[in-house]
């Protein structure tokens, strides 16, 4: 894709939640999630240089590539839950769909919501025909998320990690 530095970042609004630009008020809740076990399927725990890097990372593909990382906004009280966001670039074979949900947030179908919100903007508005998620292999929640929102097991596709398995998500035939 080429420099998209005029295209602004979307915000995205579901029945639940609010897909918004990343701040400053996020970092702690991010850096204190890749500091975790928790981020041992992303390749973390992460030290803080680290963390801080690729929360820089996400933001910094919006101008590059014209998407990145939203944050995940619960609307009724302004929590801020987790991240969602399509990826691409030197790291990442195809643009992936990935998600993240902070602690105390997960099994009430938050990352369901926001991921199929925002593959659904990059279908529509990007103009993707294929988005693709690339999933440790032992990180059993996230491979059924990817199962529930319809993407299937691609053993073709390349990975930028040998442990991930690969799920792809098609433009849904109309």
């Amino acid at each position: 894709m080429n420099n998209q530095s005029s295209l602004s970042i979307p915000e995205i609004e579901t029945d639940r939640l609010r897909l918004r630009v990343p701040s400053m008020a996020d970092w702690p809740s991010y850096a204190a999630f890749m500091a975790s076990d928790r981020a041992e399927h992303m390749g973390g725990p992460f030290s803080q240089a680290a963390a801080w890097g690729m929360f820089c990372h996400d933001v910094a593909q919006w101008p590059l590539m014209g998407h990145g990382s939203l944050m995940i906004e619960r609307r009724d009280d302004g929590t801020c839950i987790g991240q969602v966001g399509i990826n691409a670039g030197p790291l990442f074979p195809e643009h992936e769909l990935g998600w993240l949900l902070f602690p105390c947030f997960e099994g009430r179908g938050y990352a369901l919501e926001a991921a199929a919100a925002l593959r659904k903007w990059g279908f529509e508005i990007l103009g993707l025909k294929t988005l693709v998620s690339y999933v440790h292999r032992n990180n059993d929640k996230s491979r059924r998320l990817a199962e529930r929102l319809g993407a299937r097991l691609d053993e073709t596709a390349g990975r930028h990690d040998p442990e991930d398995v690969v799920y792809r998500h098609v433009v849904a035939a109309t």
